[in-house]
């Protein structure tokens, strides 16, 4: 279980690293920003090369929504969730502290001011979506990535080719998303970065847990009941 756990936080370390480090350091940097689609893209190569790197120890979880939706499609254990997702926090909060020393390397860079990547709807949406339109944009998402996630993981798909289509749904995902919430369907990625934004981000929180967790079951229970071949294939 250590090396399980540890696959799990240096997964949500990396992802949460290079995610948000690119929307952070170099989304709009002057004259050589890599806009929406490099932060979606780097969101959905942290993921590819850390499932290939840990899928064989842990399973390549990252995200808690992960976790809970895997469990709901009876491929994980309920006794292994909360150690998982204790170990996803911590890396994505590490990710977030590592950032936050880089960051603040930059003369007159300010954390709250600049929204640190933190999810956020309202007012605090970057397109100005409203609260239901964000809670629909982040369980729609998540339910569609844990019903990716368990078809191309499962015994009838191509083999070795999930991490590649899990990373470039999560790709989708935030090309889809960005705009509307600063895409979540993470809520350890949520959690790092907010403690470090400390205003707004912290209160608007709760929505990026609650959403991504029902969605995330709702995408595994759609696999186990209506998609998966047999009782074998949700083993």
């Amino acid at each position: 279980m250590f090396k399980r756990i540890s696959a799990e936080f240096f997964g949500t370390f990396w992802l949460v690293l290079g995610g948000c480090g690119s929307a952070v350091l170099a989304a709009a940097y002057p004259g050589l920003g890599i806009g929406f689609l490099g932060v979606a893209l780097a969101f959905g190569l942290t993921v590819v090369t850390m499932a290939y790197a840990c899928a064989g120890i842990s399973g390549a979880h990252f995200n808690p929504a992960v976790t809970i939706g895997l469990f709901a499609g009876g491929r994980f254990s309920g006794k292994d969730v909360i150690p998982y997702i204790f170990a996803q926090v911590i890396g994505g909060v590490v990710a977030a502290a590592v950032l936050y020393v880089i960051a603040t390397g930059k003369p007159g860079f300010d954390a709250a001011a600049s929204g640190f990547a933190s999810n956020g709807y309202g007012e605090h949406s970057p397109g100005g979506y409203s609260l239901h339109a964000c809670m629909v944009c982040e369980f729609v998402l998540t339910a569609m990535f844990l019903i990716v996630i368990h078809g191309s993981t499962d015994r009838r798909a191509p083999a070795g080719f999930g991490p590649l289509a899990i990373g470039l749904t999560l790709t989708v995902i935030h090309l889809i998303s960005i705009p509307v919430t600063n895409t979540s369907v993470n809520p350890a990625r949520s959690t790092g970065v907010a403690l470090f934004q400390g205003g707004w981000a912290i209160q608007q929180l709760w929505m990026f847990w609650l959403v991504p967790l029902i969605g995330g079951a709702v995408g595994g229970l759609i696999f186990r009941y209506l998609l998966a071949e047999d009782s074998q294939s949700r083993a």
